[in-house]
C-alpha cells in the first residue's frame, strides 16, 4: 500500500536516523529538521522519513557530503531544486541497521534556503491545521488508489493537483 495510517514510529525513526546523522556530522554547526507528510501527526502518508539537515554555513556542504559518503551516501545534485541538495544510499557499503533499513529522504538545505522555508512552512501549516491535513489525506489517498498504488504516477498526479502550493498560499496569508 502506497499511503498508510499515522504510526507514531515515524517520529522515532527521524530520532533514529538523526543521532546517526549528527554524530557523523559532528563539528559542524548544522541542525536537523523532520519533514513531509511523516512529521504531521495524524497524517496518512508513504512510509518514507524526510529529513532536512541544515547548514548554517555554506562553506561546510563539501565537509557533510564527504562525512556523509563515509556512512554511504553519495551527493545525488540539487535535482532541480536551487538551495536543496539530495543524498542517497550507495548500497556498496555493508548494510546498516538503521539507515539501510528505514525509508528516507536526505537533504541539505543552507539556513536561509527557499525550500527549507517551504517544507517548514508546509509541515507547520498541516500541524496546526487540522482541516487542511484532513484534506491533504483524502487527496493523497484518493490519488493512490488512481494511480493505482504506483509510486511515480502519484507524485504526477499529485504535482497536478498543486495541492501543496495552495496550502502554501494560504499559510503565508
Amino acid at each position: 500500500m502506497l499511503i498508510q495510517e499515522y504510526t507514531t514510529s515515524w517520529t522515532l525513526n527521524f530520532q533514529c536516523i538523526k543521532t546517526i546523522l549528527a554524530d557523523a556530522l559532528t563539528g559542524i554547526a548544522v541542525s536537523f529538521e523532520h519533514v513531509g507528510s511523516t512529521a504531521v501527526p495524524g497524517l496518512a502518508a508513504k512510509p518514507i522519513i524526510d529529513i532536512d539537515i541544515i547548514l548554517a554555513n555554506r562553506k561546510d556542504f563539501e565537509s557533510i557530503k564527504e562525512k556523509l559518503a563515509q556512512i554511504g551516501y553519495y551527493h545525488n545534485g540539487d535535482q532541480g531544486i536551487a538551495d536543496r541538495e539530495v543524498f542517497k544510499r550507495t548500497g556498496t557499503l555493508t548494510l546498516h541497521n538503521v539507515l539501510d533499513r528505514i525509508a528516507h529522504h536526505l537533504y541539505v538545505c543552507p539556513a536561509e534556503s527557499e525550500e527549507l522555508k517551504r517544507h517548514l512552512l508546509f509541515r507547520n501549516y498541516l500541524r496546526s491545521n487540522k482541516q487542511a491535513s484532513n484534506e491533504y489525506q483524502q487527496l493523497k489517498q484518493q490519488l493512490a488508489e488512481e494511480a493505482n498504488h504506483d509510486r511515480k504516477l502519484y507524485a504526477q498526479l499529485k504535482e497536478e493537483k498543486a495541492f501543496i502550493e495552495s496550502i502554501l498560499a494560504k499559510a503565508n496569508e
